[in-house]
């Protein structure tokens, strides 16, 4: 025991991380349009081979219920044989991005990004899993999906293996919601796999008609990519879903290794090394044709609760998983699809972030305007582009605060106008500046001060000059320019 100290901890909390993601690992991959299995596959590569790397100690990773989204249009679009190869091209960025040092520059992402990219994600994985509770099939489009929710209701009303299919999906979420307000002893179990287990059970004693988990079978499920699928990467859209893997999955792990750290004192994470290990582990998924991985804050706090000291845990967590798969994979089967529609209306419900939005609201609206459009950028036109739109609008935001300028005017009704222009002069505030100072009497003296300047531009230091030589009326003193 001396060996491994914090043997017995870490066992505990690895049978807590594996009850909490076994449900997840399982509710992901089918919301992605993937076998069950290829979930337990990611969930058991996170844990096995991504937990023994360095980076962060204690955070947990597997499939995510930020990229299944993104995984449903990949899959929909390319297919289930070229899932490997982006998720394989995924890794291998990473990878090269970790080497490169620039896992602590995801940090720099604006929040409000996040923030907005999760809510997008949120609302679409609601809308979507809405159709699957009531055993529907659901549009393409983030739009049609909202848009299509009343027919869909209305269909659902008059159906009643619908209705029973919607019945166990509120079950689940009313058990996930009520869950917390038990006891402690009650809430040692986590309330995903209670849930699942309560519907499952409801299912099968009420003899409901509703659909359950189609099982394959662990080998059959794995599928490497195919050399057909490796000839498609020429295709443009195709390095864009790459790219919007790479750009998602980072920055989700990464958020999440800085949240993690908040809620433990042991050794901080290296992100850099994080990077790579993430990386790690999505070239094994993509070489195994599994779902992405990123690390997912639910379980690494579930971890850190359990009272884990270090990464034995986290392997711990893989080992469970693939036990569960090899050796009860028949259990799969039992489970009720809206019982895991249920888990990921749940989750989506979580990834929207409404206090941060109103805390945003009263003191920082720009960052609060960020957040509501790169969400409904991804709900209205894809989560990529969306992403896209979200960071154009911080580094616009970030442009224009940095390009602050102050101009102030003081005329005592006598002698020189004296105008004093401080902070950042660019070209941004060019229009306002010059109004300002064209307002100005021609016939009087006008002084302008530049000292107070951080940084003038080249276009605001011609267009200044050329204002002051154009400025003063014939017979008036000539504008006394201070430079900076």
């Amino acid at each position: 025991m001396t060996k491994f100290p914090h043997l017995r901890q870490d066992f505990t909390a690895s049978l807590v991380v594996f009850l909490v993601a076994l449900p997840l690992c399982v509710g992901v991959a089918v919301a992605s349009g993937v076998p069950a299995e290829l979930g337990l596959v990611t969930g058991i590569v996170g844990g096995i081979a991504t937990g023994l790397l360095p980076g962060s100690s204690l955070q947990v990773s597997g499939p995510a219920a930020g990229l299944t989204v993104l995984v449903l249009e990949a899959v929909r679009g390319y297919g289930l044989p070229t899932l490997g190869v982006i998720v394989l091209a995924t890794g291998l960025l990473q990878l090269g991005m970790g080497a490169l040092k620039l896992g602590r520059w995801f940090r720099a992402i604006s929040v409000s990004v996040v923030e907005g990219m999760l809510a997008g994600i949120g609302l679409v994985i609601i809308a979507g899993q809405l159709y699957a509770a009531a055993g529907l099939k659901a549009p393409a489009s983030g739009t049609e999906k909202l848009a299509g929710l009343p027919r869909a209701a209305v269909d659902a009303l008059g159906s009643a293996a619908a209705l029973s299919s919607l019945a166990v999906g509120a079950g689940t979420i009313a058990v996930l919601v009520l869950w917390k307000r038990l006891p402690k002893r009650a809430q040692a179990v986590p309330g995903a796999l209670a849930a699942v287990v309560l519907a499952t059970s409801a299912a099968l004693v009420l003899d409901l008609p509703v659909a359950t988990v189609e099982v394959k079978g662990l080998l059959d499920s794995v599928q490497p990519p195919s050399a057909d699928a490796f000839a498609r990467l020429g295709h443009i859209g195709l390095l864009g879903t790459i790219l919007a893997f790479t750009l998602i999955a980072s920055a989700e792990s990464l958020f999440s290794a800085a949240a993690v750290d908040r809620l433990h004192s042991g050794p901080r994470t290296d992100y850099d090394k994080e990077l790579m290990a993430q990386g790690a582990g999505n070239a094994v998924c993509g070489l195994l044709g599994a779902l992405p991985m990123t690390a997912v804050i639910v379980r690494s706090s579930a971890n850190v609760r359990a009272g884990a000291r270090t990464k034995a845990s986290r392997v711990l967590h893989g080992v469970w998983l693939l036990l569960f798969a090899a050796l009860l994979p028949a259990a799969l089967a039992l489970i009720p699809l809206p019982a895991l529609a249920g888990i990921l209306v749940h989750a989506g419900w979580k990834l929207i972030p409404f206090r941060g939005i109103a805390t945003l609201w009263r003191g920082y609206r720009g960052e609060a305007l960020i957040v509501v459009v790169t969400a409904v950028s991804i709900v209205t036109v894809s989560m990529f582009e969306g992403v896209l739109i979200g960071l154009g609008l911080s580094v616009a935001k970030a442009a224009w605060e940095a390009s602050h300028a102050k101009l102030e005017i003081v005329d005592k009704g006598a002698g020189a106008v004296r105008a004093y222009l401080s902070g950042n002069a660019t070209f941004l505030r060019l229009p306002k500046i010059l109004d300002t100072l064209e307002s100005l009497p021609q016939d009087r003296p006008v002084e302008l001060d530049l000292r107070g300047l951080h940084h003038l531009d080249h276009a605001c230091r011609t267009a200044l000059e050329t204002w002051a030589e154009r400025h003063s009326a014939s017979g008036t003193e000539p504008v006394k320019l201070t430079a900076a």
